[in-house]
């Protein structure tokens, strides 16, 4: 860490708290430096001492869920949506998967989390089992793992996987809007199913269109190691 370094992203880059929820723990009066109530912008200096008060960092929470295919994850308010659902009780997902797609998301009151998964993508890879109308040719694994240059413009390699005629096993290292289907499209290939099984370390594992589980302590370490 590179002092001195103002007070919000030290708490956040100490695990405390993101940049947001830090500001909000200042403004409070929750967060001392040297014994002093700190202000926002305060900097801080190498041997400081940095204390949040008891009691008020909140719970946080780390879900994995099943988006159902048919929802989007933001959508126009009074519509159904995986934000307009979970954001009531205080969660927001980690990225987007689109209305005609299905599979993990993380849920997460946490706001770190975005810049770990988002910001870093080739850190956290994310799988996803692909279904298509027409059969598949046996080369597309060469030229997903060569990068493609589609509409999008140059796409990191892929890593892809053909499991049967019409059913395949696609790896990225980024996510740009629509990234398979743009890909599989420039190959003359239409989508009939996208479903992403992994994050990172997390997988969907047996969890059903809807449902919940709490990442377990592993899964958490992971994303901020």
């Amino acid at each position: 860490m590179e002092y001195p370094i103002r007070l919000n992203k030290y708490l956040r880059d100490m695990g405390l708290a993101s940049r947001r929820e830090s500001d909000r723990l200042i403004e409070s009066g929750h967060v001392l430096v040297n014994g002093k109530k700190a202000q926002l912008g305060t900097m801080v200096n190498e041997g400081d001492d940095v204390s949040v008060r008891e009691g008020v960092m909140k719970e946080m929470i780390y879900l994995a869920y099943y988006k159902p295919w048919g929802i989007a994850t933001q959508g126009l308010k009074g519509q159904p949506s995986v934000i307009n659902e979970w954001q009531p009780r205080g969660l927001f997902p980690v990225g987007r998967l689109d209305k005609e797609s299905e599979g993990l998301l993380i849920l997460t009151n946490d706001g770190r989390i975005t810049s770990r998964l988002l910001g870093d993508e080739e850190t956290f890879e994310k799988e996803y089992i692909v279904e298509v109308r027409e059969k598949l040719r046996s080369g597309i694994p060469a030229i997903f793992e060569k990068g493609m240059q589609t509409d999008l413009g140059q796409l990191l390699p892929a890593q892809a996987k053909i499991l049967n005629d019409h059913r395949l096993n696609i790896i990225l290292h980024e996510g740009k809007k629509h990234q398979i289907r743009v890909m599989l499209s420039e190959l003359g290939y239409t989508v009939s199913l996208l479903r992403r099984v992994r994050i990172g370390n997390i997988r969907l594992g047996n969890l059903t269109p809807g449902q919940t589980r709490n990442l377990n302590k592993k899964e958490v370490d992971l994303l901020f190691s």
